[in-house]
């Protein structure tokens, strides 16, 4: 039964009380109450509520609400707690007839949550399940009340930012055809109407700011109505639109500008950027009916660009402007708009220069704020900023006029170098000189791997030599700290210009700028290093090898580690992902050598994580501190395996206290090292009462409830039956694990992990303890099979089904199935396991299990040779077994394709974080078997000779839908040394 109005009220009251207790219980009353019909209905009423006294519950009731849409409107199928709080189908219609109404009735603050919750709502139902949504939001786009005109249009804006960045599709074409046919003239006649508007109510700033706002929101439901393709109305209606979009560019109006104001944008700014961004989406695609207006609007946004401020309130203006200038002048077809050396010395000193020059907003954040800054101007980093736009205007000029763009840069270099070299004070000068030759040297890069191409016309390691080495050499950390960051930006980027032998004289360099005390500088440094750590080159037979190897790096890992962890360990200092990050990579470099500094190294990350396990705040800085635990486990532990008690006895503690906490955010992490270490464990050791005692608590039902637990959990239970003595120690644990089995193969999102579980029963324990449960096991598969069939899932059971015949017989697999259906097992090979393999190939260790169950099938299975049906199933196994056995494609006797270590790209993951220096190693099932395809062609040549001129014309008969199989399979004879009967 729902809350009552009264009682509602009050718990939401105490939601918001400053006791934690208090608070906690009502949060638990709003859980229990959430599970009940009608409560939602109740909670809207409230939010509908005139009483001025009930305010902040009002204002607790519409976020109460739209928590409860997020979670409850359309929960993960697989997450059966979440299905808990689904919003009952009673209440639906209620809610989605009622919300827009009251979101137009309600004050602001409640107003902009009731509009997250109709998106929301909005993007599992619309259009198909709410077809009243959009005519209730343009029937309001008349209302006299701007707030309830912003509300409407903030809110299909919302709705419509899904059209943008997905791939097209039938489905997502009709869904935007439903709206433009709806909304596309109202919306056009809105945009004109307000913007012939503007100059009736130009003295009046809150009828103004609302207009603007206005437009703002309609020029992004504009981009979003036109992001995949120009629509034929916007064709039609092109003129209006246009002169509306000049109309504000041109738009000036000084009561709405603040001068004082630095930092936020103000209306005039919002708009001119939204305007833009439909300027540069329609320039990227070459519309033709675009290409009229493209000189004004060039001419338009340039002048937008000599009006900008350097602060930061018109970063965004400033960066999406030169982004569309760009765009166009990267292009051949707009060549014209640009060419002539008059017009490029132009850009160079009235946009480039300006917006490459540190500003003071930029000292300050390289003091104050170095994670803001360093997000903004790191080469790998998404976000944008002027100078990152700047450079790429730069490149843009290049790729249409690289010749006359080259020569007038080298100009301004040589200037503000020369600058420099007479006044070291103008240091600005330098740091511009730099950052024009990241602009105009770099043809082609990325961010992983760094610049491959770079400019014939310009010297960059002459450049280095002359300008940037000179700072790295600076012994003084306090002297143009800016400069050094810079500097050391270009050895990033530059980095595979660089030859070994240079990087040999540049890491003790970027070693002592991890001495710096500017976060900025030294987090570079930690950059830099970890780039030339993964940096390659060619090496024989097309491969490509590390430039710095273990014992390029071994002189510098004593003052590496040292300046690496004095950061770590500055309680001053914020986490730091980059110098985890170079910390991890070192580790990995460094393997081979590790041996003797290992536990110092251990002692020092293990109390990096006694400090974030107390509170966790950055996930990549985390998931790197538990890499770097994983790879020195795999460095020292590969090599010897006995070393794995002294990491037990090193790691355990913090381990359990961590689990003890339930710091919830590592519990993934601890469980995957924990199967490591027990997977380096010496053959026949065992598990350890350490690993024992800690096995039970492992079966509890609510670890498995958290879907990030799942996949490591999974894997440490693997790991278990892996190494307790042949699975004997498991075997008191065996209906738990069942149990644990049945809960995963029933979600879509587990079942890869169920069948983990049921390979490694299959593989490890003792074959009377797990067989008379098999019958369950394979009735749960039927089950899941014929309720829940997927093709994702039929890869999982057939590959189980190969690997049980491989390890205990054909007949104990046609048994098992035809116990619960006669005539199941024939069944399952022609409706399902057949069609699978013809349609999708096994690769690597699955297709090997494949090969060894399916020639056991094939040769020890006579039911398959009573009638002409079980003979057409037999020349099928047969065409798919061959069919694997020749495709390159399948990899067919190689263990696994591991990433290469050195320079895979790794991080944090927010669904499951895999730790790729944790990863399980490939386990071969049929390490008997030396070769696949050779143990098939015996076998076919055991089974023809033992039964003559039988299987000559089944074989045939098989082999004869496609002759690269008849080729083939006679090539694997002959390989084999195996001639048939």
């Amino acid at each position: 039964m729902a809350l009552p109005a009264d009682q509602l009220r009050q718990v939401l009251s105490q939601s918001l009380s400053p006791d934690a207790e208090t608070r906690q219980n009502a949060e638990r009353a709003l859980l229990t109450a959430q599970t009940q019909p009608g409560h939602a209905l109740t909670v809207l009423r409230l939010v509908s509520s005139n009483d001025a006294v009930d305010a902040p519950a009002r204002q607790a009731a519409s976020i109460h609400f739209k928590n409860m849409v997020k979670k409850g409107w359309a929960p993960d199928p697989d997450d059966e707690d979440a299905k808990k709080f689904l919003v009952p189908d009673c209440d639906r219609d209620m809610i989605k007839n009622n919300l827009v109404e009251l979101m137009c009735t309600v004050p602001p603050q409640i107003q902009s949550q009731c509009s997250e919750s109709i998106s929301l709502i909005a993007s599992h139902d619309f259009p198909q399940k709410w077809d009243n949504l959009l005519p209730d939001l343009i029937n309001r786009f008349g209302n006299p009340n701007w707030d309830v005109v912003n509300g409407v249009l903030l809110t299909a804006n919302s709705i419509f930012k899904r059209f943008r960045y997905v791939q097209r599709s039938d489905a997502l074409y009709a869904d935007i055809l439903y709206v433009l046919q709806r909304i596309q003239e109202p919306l056009t006649q809105l945009f004109t109407t307000i913007t012939q508007q503007l100059d009736a109510y130009a003295n009046d700033i809150r009828e103004m700011t609302s207009r603007l706002n206005a437009l703002r929101s309609i020029n992004r439901i504009f981009y979003s109505l036109n992001y995949q393709d120009l629509p034929e109305y916007f064709e039609d209606h092109m003129k209006e639109w246009m002169m509306g979009f000049a109309k504000l560019l041109e738009y000036k109006n000084p009561i709405l500008v603040d001068e004082d104001e630095e930092m936020t944008p103000g209306p005039i700014d919002n708009v001119q950027v939204s305007v833009v961004q439909n300027l540069n989406l329609y320039g990227n695609k070459d519309e033709e009916p675009f290409l009229p207006y493209l000189p004004q609007f060039t001419s338009l946004v340039w002048n937008l660009l000599m009006t900008v401020t350097p602060h930061s309130k018109h970063d965004a203006l400033a960066t999406i402007s030169i982004r569309f200038l760009s765009s166009l002048i990267g292009k051949l077809m707009h060549r014209k708009l640009f060419e002539g050396e008059g017009t490029l010395r132009e850009i160079f000193g009235r946009i480039v220069i300006p917006n490459l020059t540190i500003r003071e907003i930029d000292e300050e954040r390289f003091e104050d704020d170095p994670a803001e800054f360093i997000l903004s101007d790191m080469e790998s980093s998404d976000t944008e900023s002027r100078r990152k736009c700047t450079q790429e205007l730069l490149r843009a000029m290049c790729r249409q006029f690289e010749q006359e763009t080259t020569a007038i840069c080298s100009e301004h270099v040589q200037q503000m170098l020369g600058q420099f070299a007479a006044d070291k004070s103008q240091w600005k000068m330098k740091d511009v000189a730099i950052h024009l030759m990241l602009g105009i040297a770099i043809r082609a890069e990325s961010a992983q791997f760094g610049v491959s191409q770079v400019n014939d016309g310009v010297n960059v390691m002459d450049f280095f030599s002359t300008h940037v080495y000179t700072e790295l050499q600076e012994t003084d950390m306090n002297v143009r700290p800016m400069l050094k960051a810079t500097s050391i930006k270009f050895v990033s980027i530059f980095r595979n210009q660089f030859s070994k032998e240079q990087f040999g004289g540049l890491l003790p360099l970027l070693i002592a700028h991890l001495g710096s005390p500017h976060v900025v500088v030294h987090t570079y440094a930690a950059a830099a290093i970890e780039k030339m750590l993964t940096s390659k080159v060619d090496g024989p037979n097309n491969t490509k090898i590390a430039k710095v190897g273990g014992a390029d790096l071994k002189p510098f890992l004593g003052n590496l580690f040292t300046a690496l962890f004095t950061i770590v360990e500055n309680p001053d200092l914020n986490e730091n992902e980059y110098v985890m990050k170079c910390i991890m990579r070192s580790l990995n470099v460094a393997k081979d050598d590790l041996l003797d500094v290992v536990s110092i190294v251990l002692e020092k990350l293990t109390a990096a994580l006694g400090v974030v396990a107390k509170a966790p705040k950055n996930p990549q800085y985390n998931h790197y501190l538990f890499e770097s635990i994983a790879v020195t486990i795999r460095a020292v532990c590969s090599k010897d395996s006995a070393h794995t008690s002294s990491f037990e006895q090193f790691l355990f503690p913090p381990f359990q206290a961590i689990l003890q906490m339930d710091v919830t955010e590592f519990t993934p992490y601890v469980f995957q090292l924990l199967a490591q270490i027990l997977e380096f464990r010496p053959e026949g050791a065992g598990l350890g009462d350490g690993y024992t005692s800690l096995f039970p608590p492992l079966l509890t039902p609510g670890l498995w409830e958290r879907k990030s637990n799942v996949p490591a959990l999974s894997r440490l239970i693997v790991a278990y039956l892996g190494k307790g003595k042949g699975g004997n120690d498991l075997v008191p644990h065996l209906m738990g694990i069942l149990g644990v089995f049945q809960k995963l193969v029933s979600s879509k999102a587990n079942e890869v992990f169920a069948f983990d579980l049921l390979r490694a029963i299959v593989m490890y324990m003792p074959q009377e303890a797990f067989m008379p449960r098999m019958k369950d096991i394979f009735q749960i598969l039927m089950m899941k099979l014929q309720h829940g069939k997927t093709p994702k899932f039929v890869g999982l059971i057939t590959h189980f089904f190969a690997l049980f015949i491989g390890k205990f017989g054909s007949q104990c697999y046609m048994d098992q199935l035809n116990h619960i259906q006669p005539g199941l097992g024939l069944m399952i090979l022609a409706q399902i396991w057949i069609p699978r393999l013809q349609t999708a190939s096994p690769a690597r260790l699955e297709a090997k299990a494949q090969v060894v169950g399916l020639t056991k099938l094939l040769c020890d299975t006579p039911a398959l040779l009573h009638d002409a049906n079980g003979q057409q199933i037999w020349s099928q196994i047969l065409a798919c077994t061959v069919k694997i056995v020749i495709s390159p494609d399948s990899h067919l006797n190689a263990a696994s394709g591991e990433d290469d270590d050195n320079d895979a790209e790794i991080g944090y993951d927010a669904s499951f974080s895999l730790l790729h220096f944790a990863k399980r190693p490939a386990v071969d099932p049929f390490p008997e078997v030396q070769d696949a395809g050779a143990s098939l062609a015996k076998a076919m040549q055991s089974v023809c000779a033992s039964h003559p001129g039988k299987f000559a014309p089944l074989i045939q008969q098989g082999l004869s839908v496609d002759p690269k199989l008849s080729a083939g399979f006679e090539g694997l004879c002959q390989k084999s040394g195996v001639q048939l009967a």
